[in-house]
């Protein structure tokens, strides 16, 4: 079986306000091709500066690939609140062709709109 370019990342956001924001961003800049947000909280806990704290969280699934992780990482730490912010890539082994198909076009550059010459 050959491995997809494809990934699913994983972010932890404090509260749907900031999920929703940091997901549209995310596809205008045609850095994710979709975003699933996990509404229903997630309970977290965790060790923070020395002591465990618990947390109630909102899961984003990110569907990117390999090559704009990177862009990916550098706009989540620009708009996430977190000193920290999770970024766990996790790659897509396979899947439906169509949908993997359907994936990398929502991830292409958007064409560049075409100048006309002035006479």
């Amino acid at each position: 079986m050959t491995m997809t370019d494809k990934i699913v990342v994983l972010v932890m956001c404090g509260n749907a306000r900031e999920a929703k924001r940091i997901a549209r961003k995310l596809v205008e800049h045609r850095l994710a091709a979709c975003v699933n947000a996990l509404e229903a909280q997630v309970h977290s806990t965790y060790r923070w500066k020395g002591r465990v704290e618990t947390a109630r969280e909102i899961l984003l699934l990110i569907k990117s690939s390999r090559k704009l992780l990177p862009r990916l990482r550098r706009e989540i730490e620009r708009l996430h609140s977190y000193d920290v912010p999770e970024v766990i890539a996790l790659p897509i082994a396979d899947g439906s062709p169509a949908y993997l198909s359907w994936l990398a076009d929502c991830l292409r550059a958007a064409p560049r709109a075409t100048r006309r010459k002035k006479r």
